[in-house]
């Protein structure tokens, strides 16, 4: 599909507000120490991401001494804390130093009922009031619905239109329990775009599969902003994956991805947190899973090696990676064994490379067999000259 023009031209201007801090401490059995949690931030940072995203400072007497350092480290990108919509959670926010609060409350009437009791004009008198105070402190204020897909929509227009009138400079879609999916997120975004002029933040998590497809629909559809963590952990199966939505906008706009983000460090910081949250980063994971730029499959194999593009959408040189071509299996092809011989300084011809991919797929039928198995087929057949033309 080719992207749309108009989508292309916004990617430029798209925010990325990463919350590995707040959101991914929520990942079961994350522990960040302060000198973790600057690291992660310098990362952030030099990555590109244009916010990150703190836990409240009421959360602990630590959360809110790690904001303060952090918020004085002078990062290009803005520190924002995420808090309850409480005038009492933001002023200790304005006080943390934090450039920017993200106010918070549930507008679904199972959060109503069940988390803090308040109906939907007593959520209105108090976002009125918080977002004043935070505002009329010069700070950036956002005001998100918690669990918005399961809220009336009536409800949060009318909510967020009264929270841009207070000073609202964003309003927050949030997907808390990862139950929507993209032509639903696509509809609601465009439905808010309509209603509000500020900006529009999507917060979706990965309950269901949908994270990064969902966030991208929000953007399609007119967010300005979208919530994102390093390798997508959060609270239960996590949120939106940093880098999976960063590869997803390479694909619309190669250029303005390569020139707003670092991506050949993407694959330390997605190893450091990794190691930090005490997970592997996943075998499918996009860009820098361990296989993401091995071709295996002969007919992958000999397009490949004319043109990457026929199978590859992410250059990995850009990201400070390297395609690789495995041989060892027995669904390689000629092509690929002629590729690997070259790389040994072995020139076959067509012939003599047919005749090993045939032996190679013999034995792979048989066992399990390695690059250094084929390596030692290759100068075997070479050594006793069985492979015509075989320069030795």
């Amino acid at each position: 599909m080719i992207p749309n023009p108009l989508v292309r031209a916004r990617v430029d201007s798209l925010r990325l507000i990463d919350t590995t801090l707040r959101e991914g401490e929520q990942f079961a059995g994350a522990c960040f120490a302060f000198e973790d949690k600057v690291e992660i931030a310098r990362h952030l940072d030099a990555f590109g991401v244009d916010y990150i995203e703190l836990t409240s400072p009421v959360s602990s007497s630590q959360s809110r001494r790690d904001l303060e350092r952090i918020a004085a480290l002078g990062l290009r990108a803005k520190v924002l804390t995420h808090v309850r919509c409480r005038a009492d959670d933001a002023r200790a926010a304005i006080e943390s130093g934090a450039q920017g609060v993200d106010l918070v409350i549930g507008t679904s009437s199972l959060l109503r009922r069940f988390s803090h009791g308040k109906d939907i004009e007593q959520i209105l008198a108090e976002a009125v009031e918080v977002i004043q105070l935070v505002a009329s402190h010069g700070l950036e204020v956002r005001f998100s619905g918690e669990d918005s897909f399961r809220s009336e929509l009536a409800d949060l227009l009318w909510l967020y239109r009264a929270a841009e009138v207070a000073g609202a400079h964003r309003v927050g879609v949030a997907d808390t329990v990862g139950v929507a999916d993209p032509l639903t997120v696509f509809d609601v975004v465009r439905t808010v775009r309509g209603t509000v002029r500020c900006d529009i933040e999507f917060h979706g998590h990965n309950d269901t599969g949908c994270a990064v497809a969902n966030a991208f629909a929000a953007f399609q559809a007119g967010a300005t902003h979208v919530d994102t963590s390093v390798l997508g952990i959060g609270e239960r199966n996590g949120i939106t994956s940093l880098g999976a939505f960063v590869a997803r906008l390479y694909v619309v706009d190669s250029e303005a991805v390569r020139g707003r983000y670092d991506l050949a460090s993407l694959r330390e910081l997605e190893r450091y947190v990794a190691r930090l949250a005490g997970v592997e980063v996943p075998f499918n994971n996009p860009v820098t899973g361990p296989c993401a730029f091995t071709h295996r499959a002969g007919i992958h194999a000999k397009a490949m090696l004319a043109e990457p593009s026929t199978y590859e959408v992410l250059d990995p040189g850009h990201f400070g990676l390297e395609r690789s071509i495995d041989v060892a299996h027995r669904l390689t092809g000629w092509n690929a064994v002629r590729h690997r011989a070259g790389q040994l300084a072995i020139a076959l011809d067509e012939q003599g490379a047919r005749e090993l991919t045939l032996r190679i797929k013999a034995l792979a039928d048989v066992r399990a067999i390695s690059e250094d198995d084929v390596d030692a087929l290759l100068r075997d057949a070479t050594a006793s000259g069985a492979v015509p033309e075989a320069v030795r």
